[in-house]
Parts: C-alpha cells; sequence; structure tokens
C-alpha cells in the first residue's frame, strides 16, 4: 500500500510516519477520552455468544452511526479495563477494534482500525511471544499463547481513509488478538483443549469485573 498523503487525509485522522505508519503515540489520552466521553458503556459478550464464533461484517459504510459505535466502544473498553476491544464483543456484527495498548518500551498506542488484515511477514522479521494472554470475552482465566512479536496490521479508520498499523511485543499481541476475534477466533482457540479446558475453568471460578451479557 502507497504511503497514504497526510494532506490529503479528512480532519480527525492520524498523521503517518515516513514509512506509512499512522502515529498513534500522540496525544492518545486526549483523543481517547474524547471518545469514551462522548460514547456509552456497554456489556460485553462473552465465549458461547454465537456473535464471537463467526466472521463479521465488512464495514462498507463510514457514517456517524460507526464514529458512535466506535465512541461506545472506547468507553466499554475503559470500563472493563481492557487494552483492545473488537465491535462483536458488545454485540455489533462489524469489522472494527480500538485499542488502548503500551507497547514494551511503555508508549501508550490509541487507535481505530475497521477491516483489519494480519500482513504475512517473513520468518526473519519476527520471533515469537510466549507470554500469558487473556480476553475481556473470557473473563478472569490466562493462559500462554506464543504469538509474533511484531505485527502489522492494514486496514481503514473510522472515515474510511486506508491505514497501516504496526506494534510490538504486547502491543502486537493486542493487534493480532483483535484482529482475531472479527474473523471469529479468541485466544482460546488457539489453545490446547487441556489449555481451553483450564481458561474456561478460570473464567467459571471468578466473577467478572464489569457488564457482561448473559448467554441464553
Amino acid at each position: 500500500m502507497a504511503q497514504q498523503d497526510t494532506e490529503q487525509q479528512h480532519a480527525g485522522v492520524l498523521p503517518v510516519d515516513e514509512d506509512g505508519f499512522v502515529v498513534d503515540t500522540e496525544g492518545g489520552a486526549e483523543r481517547e477520552l474524547a471518545h469514551r466521553e462522548r460514547g456509552t458503556s456497554r456489556a460485553i459478550t462473552v465465549v458461547g455468544n454465537p456473535v464471537l464464533h463467526k466472521e463479521c461484517r465488512d464495514v462498507t459504510v463510514f457514517d456517524d452511526e460507526l464514529r458512535a459505535l466506535v465512541d461506545d466502544m472506547f468507553a466499554s473498553q475503559r470500563t472493563a479495563e481492557g487494552v483492545g476491544l473488537a465491535a462483536n464483543q458488545i454485540g455489533v456484527d462489524l469489522k472494527v477494534f480500538v485499542y488502548d495498548c503500551p507497547d514494551d518500551d511503555g508508549n501508550r498506542h490509541v487507535g481505530v482500525v475497521c477491516n483489519p488484515k494480519v500482513v504475512e511477514l517473513p520468518a526473519e522479521r519476527r520471533s515469537l511471544d510466549d507470554s500469558n494472554e487473556g480476553c475481556l470475552s473470557v473473563p478472569g482465566a490466562y493462559a500462554p499463547l506464543a504469538r509474533p512479536d511484531y505485527a502489522e496490521v492494514t486496514g481503514q479508520d473510522e472515515r474510511g481513509n486506508p491505514i497501516k498499523v504496526r506494534g510490538s511485543g504486547y502491543f502486537a499481541r493486542c493487534l493480532q488478538h483483535e484482529t482475531d476475534h472479527l474473523h471469529g477466533y479468541l485466544y482460546i482457540d488457539r489453545l490446547s483443549k487441556r489449555e481451553r479446558k483450564d481458561a474456561l475453568r478460570q473464567m467459571a471460578e471468578n466473577e467478572p469485573r464489569y457488564p457482561v451479557v448473559p448467554n441464553d
């Protein structure tokens, strides 16, 4: 994808660096606050809810309704004390996720990605990190999961502009985790049967710290 011309971007779109990746570390606190103050927090869907287990619909209309959804997602993410949230985690069948996530150097990344795709990178550009992973839709459960420690995601912002996002360490894990959500996968789907069973046991033994949507 060619580097985006910042002079042609709409108001509110993040700037890009010399490699064409969004600069999502500037003004993050102010942007996150503005989103969640406009939004309304919603309850989180949990494993077993059908919306979490199928691929979401592509975002094709970039309008005020989408931007209101993004605001609600930031508000919901803050209520649940998460670092990333996909639309189907509040019951909406659309390919969009938000994030407010630090990387391993302590830089705070804040942004929105619609229709995300993880870029396949050659092996020499990444190594596996088997740190613990958790999910707001599997509350109270954690398990080690090997993922590449560097990730690039392509997609669109909430106004339809093409974007590229890159991250390392914990933020790389977040980008991959949220993209998985929008394709119908939870992190526990990548675990062994024994590890998945243990994660579900942890969930059953812990009360969620935030409102969740009960499964029928």
